[in-house]
């Protein structure tokens, strides 16, 4: 059965790709149909298997979904009053046209710190959109230059949740977790903008397909000031991240009804709410017909629907997957392999390929090394703290069919099925086997 579970996660990931992109299926039913095959086959008890699609699918739509409108409805107010290429226009008088894929690269790896990398993607989206159309780049290269930048910090750099679950289960140093996930992942960081205009520069994206050069100038006569624009973007920033440090284990901003004020605001679905309200004030001349099913919000909200439904899908092929138990397949059979500061990199790696989740990665890998810190001389400070790292790092590799993030940046990219896996898994792959080296270098080092 160990070996049956691996064997039919091949298959699962073979049918998506090739029905998807040979036959043409619909994303949606690829997954659905994968989703099932998997779970029949994998030992899953009958009356066991459709809880667990509903439950993955039901989980994913109430973590992201109302994310995923509400951003989607904050891009289509920026599109269509022209804030976003506003925007555009001001930051590129500071980076220049050839600078646009560093420019995003940079704003994901910091925006991901304290916000979760899918949550993140959705937010910056629509900017994302508005630069590479301003410089006639491919989509295809600011959008993995964001995707990457944003991967970075999400999975190495506390307060994001999964590095700080790691080093509380590892009992590490949190500041040395911090100290030593920044270090590790500004090279990585590097290799994945390196990755984006090197690679995926090579696969054409048209941004925005059906907005002219002719339409943006008309259109941004009326278009908002550069920092009025900013707002609908960065006003959620600034709750989650505020949310973000206020839940930081000191509790540097104290506890009580401010935390529980800062706790409910900072929420993304509440942050993101809030910023659908100021991009109302975008329009030059505001219409409440904007705000109808035929309007604006409308759009914005039929829109966002197939990403969410394909999004939810694969949130149910990763539920199914894990509850298969194909994590504790792939740890227990790696577990007890000699391979020093490689072995906690491995065991993410493969429990993060499997079954889709980085968090859970981190968490179930973190628990497995536990128990053997000692036995493989991880007993320093900064020892742990780099198994943490490494963890973190294992835990990019690879972002593929069952990572809602996978679909999120795929969907809102305009990327196929085969583009994504030659982007974003790639990528992933690249730049998480980039950290695993830095990690293994600094070992060398300080070990």
């Amino acid at each position: 059965m160990n070996f049956l579970v691996i064997i039919l996660l091949l298959l699962s990931v073979i049918f998506i790709i090739v029905s998807t992109v040979q036959f043409k299926l619909h994303p949606f039913l690829a997954l659905l149909f994968a989703t099932i095959f998997y779970g029949l086959f994998s030992g899953i008890p009958l009356e066991n298997l459709m809880n667990a699609v509903t439950k993955g699918f039901g989980n994913t739509i109430g973590s992201i979904g109302i994310v995923i409108v509400a951003g989607t409805i904050i891009g289509t107010f920026l599109e269509k009053s022209a804030g976003a290429f506003r925007l555009a226009e001001s930051i590129l008088r500071f980076t220049g046209k050839k600078n646009v894929p560093l420019a995003m690269g940079i704003i994901g790896y910091i925006v991901s710190i304290p916000v979760y990398c899918d949550s993140g993607f959705v937010i910056l989206s629509p900017l994302n959109k508005a630069l590479a159309k301003k410089v006639n780049i491919s989509l295809a290269t600011s959008a993995i230059a964001l995707s990457l930048g944003l991967y970075t910090t999400h999975t190495m750099v506390p307060p994001t949740p999964g590095p700080i679950a790691a080093a509380g289960i590892l009992n590490a140093d949190l500041g040395l977790v911090i100290l030593w996930g920044v270090v590790v992942s500004i090279p990585a960081f590097i290799i994945g903008w390196l990755f984006s205009i090197t690679v995926a520069s090579k696969i054409y994206i048209e941004p925005e397909p059906g907005i002219t050069e002719e339409y943006i100038k008309e259109k941004i006569k009326d278009a908002p000031t550069p920092f009025k624009a900013f707002l609908p973007i960065l006003f959620p920033i600034i709750l989650i991240v505020t949310k973000s440090v206020s839940d930081f284990p000191s509790y540097p901003l104290g506890i009580g009804n401010f935390y529980n004020i800062i706790g409910f605001l900072g929420h993304p679905v509440i942050a993101l709410i809030i910023g659908i309200f100021i991009s109302f004030t975008l329009p030059k001349k505001f219409d409440k017909a904007m705000l109808s099913s035929s309007g604006w919000v409308g759009e914005g909200i039929l829109n966002s629907s197939i990403i969410i439904l394909i999004t939810a899908a694969g949130g149910a092929f990763g539920q199914v997957l894990r509850e298969s138990g194909i994590a504790e397949v792939i740890g227990g059979s790696l577990v007890n392999a000699n391979m020093g500061i490689w072995l906690p990199f491995i065991i993410a790696a493969s429990i993060k390929t499997a079954q889709g989740s980085s968090t859970v990665a981190i968490i179930t890998t973190a628990s497995l090394m536990a128990p053997l810190l000692e036995t493989l001389g991880f007993v320093s400070p900064n020892g742990i703290a780099l198994v943490v790292v490494a963890i973190g790092a294992g835990a990019m590799v690879i972002s593929h069919a069952n990572d809602s993030y996978f679909w999120v940046v795929t969907q809102f990219s305009g990327m196929d099925v085969k583009t994504g896996y030659k982007l974003q898994s790639l990528g992933t792959l690249v730049q998480g086997v980039s950290a695993a080296l830095v990690v293994w270098g600094i070992s060398l080092i300080i070990l």
